[in-house]
């Protein structure tokens, strides 16, 4: 017993140490393997000031596409210093009639409109719809992994800024996972309850057809 006492009383000391070894910042070196809690840090001798500025979102983006709009990250792969804040950002654009169709992330996510007038809104697990219109300055929060859009209703280009608590909160595209990468036609057609032409019609357009 006092062998297990001693035991579990070293394992809380190793444990409080640990917590209380502490970082000012840990930029992630992203030319060694990314683990389950991120990058390993690289050495601050060799950290600047550019490794702390990210400049991805200055210009407007490409929307020549299929659904008019864009999506610039910045996430923890190619804003290194993120990794362990658990933070990220991204910018959208949408032409005129631009979508951001329905997607999900591993985290929440605030929005705020910084051009033109967009709705946008997320559907919860008891399938309740929440959206609304909104306009420059505009903010709204999207719950953790909820299906969730934004749609340009506007007359002229819009773009929002989001940001997601988590380096790398992901991004998964409802419409794409199921017509744009290597899930079979008839499955499709079964989970989705869409016919064989629908279905074909969806995957041509993502060139998986």
């Amino acid at each position: 017993m006092n062998n297990l006492v001693a035991f579990f009383t070293f394992t809380l000391l190793v444990s409080l140490s640990d917590q209380a070894i502490e970082l000012d910042f840990c930029v992630g070196d992203t030319t060694l393997p990314r683990g389950p809690k991120g990058f390993a840090c690289k050495d601050p001798a060799n950290v600047t000031t550019d490794d702390f500025v990210f400049t991805g979102f200055r210009h407007e983006s490409f929307t020549a596409n299929l659904f008019r709009s864009n999506v610039t990250l910045g996430f923890v792969d190619n804003f290194p210093a993120l990794n362990g804040l658990g933070i990220s950002m991204a910018r959208l654009d949408f032409a005129v009639g631009g979508v951001i169709p329905v997607h999900s992330h591993r985290t929440s996510e605030v929005i705020i409109v910084t051009r033109g007038s967009i709705i946008a809104g997320f559907i919860d697990a008891t399938n309740n719809a929440f959206y609304r219109r909104l306009e420059v300055g505009d903010v709204m929060i999207f719950p953790q992994t909820m299906l969730h859009f934004q749609i340009n209703v506007g007359r002229t280009p819009a773009t929002a800024i989001v940001s997601l608590n988590g380096a790398n909160p992901a991004v998964q595209f409802t419409t794409t996972s199921l017509f744009a990468g290597n899930l079979p036609a008839h499955i499709a057609q079964q989970i989705t309850l869409l016919s064989q032409d629908e279905v074909m019609r969806m995957k041509r357009l993502f060139g998986t057809a």
